[in-house]
């Protein structure tokens, strides 16, 4: 074993989010200070420069096409009310928006950098409107463009900065697209369909006729594909057992990259269209760690930034030559000292489930692991449920192997990355089927001989949390101890409670208050809370929007009342996770003590 302490894994840092600058330079978000902030870098191996001095979190970063200036989002205590800030080429940031109880999604730069679009629900919290603001203008100032009555987001700019790419979201998984002429307010509807159809990553072609996406429109896996703007749909790249799951343009000189999830790591193939169609391959880019996103041109597109991450590697940003596929690592966000080949990889595993479906997962053992059936296990399941767990860098999960435990990462079925077929699997009355798998891969762990069947954990955040405590309720002699992170302990109050811009897409997934209310209660842990046996540790922060603090408190409330050991923890300046390095080391501080003195 390793004896680093905790607080050293996560003091492991992540730079990420890269944005160029027409001159060059390099934007990109690092939390060296415990949050993540604005840093500029003009090349590989220079000192960067901190722009931004905020306590809370900086989201995005982009720089202007046009000007050494750009803008950055940030929100207040984790509440998910973005504001939009324009930071100049002196250092000067201007609130842009100013409006602290709306959401603000940003929709990118006008091409000439005099404006810039975004969505917001400032004007009715439930829907989003599209606005376009001068880059010297106040929020009230900021031009309603059109006014939504659902989900919409901007996808970004014709080339001539006439339109506007709008995608209107109605669930996760069953998206539409559109195009407004900004001036004329008239909007074109791409992509009529029936049924769950998914349409992402939407961007404009390179002569501004057309846009590409990823969709499932025509198969279970999402592919790469030219819309027309009359609707004509031309599939460019598919693949019949993994998603094209991202896609990026450079406008003037259509060059483009995209990537395929394969088991959860991605390849990364850049090329230029040759024709509307025909992409010719440059060479594969040269990165570690298997997980590379977040595509930024440089200005003439001879090179592009990518965030780049795995297990063993920490987030930094690569720059990539487009041609040659050449990477040089710009950032370098430290392992606090850890030796890099400390790290553990997993290991790609599978087990049948109770239908006999085969559930994919990534398994990872600590480093001095036998055959003595002695480590325990950490279960840690990811939220969503739409979404996979990918093996991206985590210092609590090194931590974690370094003390000994074990960790099986399960994608049970309702994950993506999958296929679409799969993704449906856990919809509405079959959502305990997904728990049931949870229970078929704590079958399998009793068969790896590694393993103490005796000390296992759920753990798990947002959905992830739900799926914890359902597993504790539903399955109550398998674990030895419950971690339960943002989660979800009642159905019905959740969705009650959740943000008003937020009910109707989650109801599409969970079932809906008006019609579903009985099946909800039905499976809502905080209803079979007799059932928990194993010591429970709930983690909060009040200010969530999206899982109230209510499902914490009344969650932990209930187990303690029948008697089972609980720990509660509420962080007043944090929303749907634990973002700032001091909490994060307080919280999995008391975690750790938590599974000491019980596991």
């Amino acid at each position: 074993m390793y004896d680093y302490d905790l607080e050293r894994y996560l003091n492991v840092r992540s730079a990420y989010g890269a944005s160029f600058a027409p001159d060059g330079t390099l934007s990109f978000l690092h939390d060296a200070t415990g949050v993540s902030q604005v840093w500029t870098l003009d090349a590989a191996g220079r000192w960067p420069e901190q722009r931004t001095f905020y306590d809370e979190p900086v989201s995005f970063v982009e720089y202007s096409p046009e000007r050494s200036e750009l803008v950055f989002g940030m929100d207040e205590g984790g509440n998910e009310r973005t504001q939009l800030f324009l930071l100049d080429a002196k250092g000067r940031i201007t609130n842009l928006t100013g409006m602290p109880d709306a959401k603000h999604r940003w929709g990118g730069w006008r091409p000439d950098g005099e404006a810039f679009a975004f969505a917001s629900n400032r004007r009715d919290e439930s829907v989003f409107d599209v606005y376009v603001q001068g880059r010297e203008e106040a929020g009230e100032d900021a031009e309603l463009v059109y006014e939504g009555d659902g989900w919409f987001t901007v996808g970004g700019w014709s080339p001539d900065g006439e339109q506007l790419i709008l995608s209107e979201a109605h669930s996760n998984f069953d998206q539409d697209v559109y195009v407004l002429n900004v001036d004329s307010g008239d909007l074109t509807h791409l992509t009529p369909h029936e049924g769950s159809v998914r349409y992402t990553s939407v961007s404009w072609g390179p002569d501004g006729d057309a846009l590409y996406l990823v969709t499932d429109e025509r198969s279970d896996t999402l592919s790469l594909a030219r819309l027309s703007l009359s609707g004509d749909l031309e599939i460019v790249r598919a693949d019949e057992q993994w998603n094209i799951d991202g896609v990026a343009i450079d406008q003037a000189s259509g060059r483009v990259a995209y990537s395929k999830n394969v088991e959860g790591y991605n390849e990364l193939t850049v090329g230029e269209f040759e024709d509307t169609t025909t992409i010719a391959e440059f060479s594969t880019p040269d990165l570690p760690g298997g997980l590379a996103g977040g595509v930024a041109w440089s200005p003439d597109a001879e090179r592009f930034a990518v965030s780049v991450t795995g297990r063993t590697v920490n987030t930094n940003v690569f720059v990539i030559e487009t041609a040659t596929g050449e990477s040089e690592r710009w950032t370098h966000a430290s392992t606090a000292g850890i030796p890099q080949e400390t790290f553990v990889e997993p290991e790609v595993v599978r087990f049948e489930s109770f239908d006999g479906r085969e559930i994919p997962a990534l398994l990872s053992l600590p480093p001095e692991a036998d055959e003595d059936g002695t480590a325990p296990v950490i279960v840690d399941i990811h939220g969503g449920p739409e979404s996979q767990r990918r093996p991206s860098f985590a210092g609590l999960t090194q931590y974690f192997l370094s003390r000994g435990y074990a960790v099986l990462e399960p994608n049970v079925r309702g994950s993506t990355g999958y296929g679409k077929a799969y993704t449906h699997l856990d919809d509405v009355e079959k959502r305990l089927d997904s728990v049931k798998d949870i229970r078929a891969g704590v079958e399998w762990l009793h068969g790896q001989p590694a393993v103490d069947p005796d000390r296992i954990v759920a753990m798990g955040g947002s959905y992830g949390g739900f799926m914890v405590l359902s597993s504790l309720t539903e399955y109550p002699d398998l674990w030895a101890a419950g971690v339960d992170i943002v989660g979800i302990a009642n159905f019905v109050t959740f969705l009650e409670n959740t943000g008003e811009w937020r009910r109707e897409l989650r109801e599409a997934e969970y079932g809906s208050l008006a019609e579903d209310r009985d099946f909800l209660e039905s499976v809502s842990p905080i209803n079979n809370v007799s059932r928990i046996a194993a010591p429970l540790f709930v983690l909060h922060g009040a200010n969530d929007p999206r899982v109230p603090v209510g499902e914490a408190e009344q969650i932990a409330e209930e187990v303690a009342a029948h008697g089972v050991p609980v720990e509660k923890l509420i962080f007043d300046d944090e929303g749907h996770g634990i973002s700032k390095r001091e909490n994060r080391i307080e919280a999995y501080t008391r975690v750790v003590d938590f599974l000491d003195d019980h596991v």
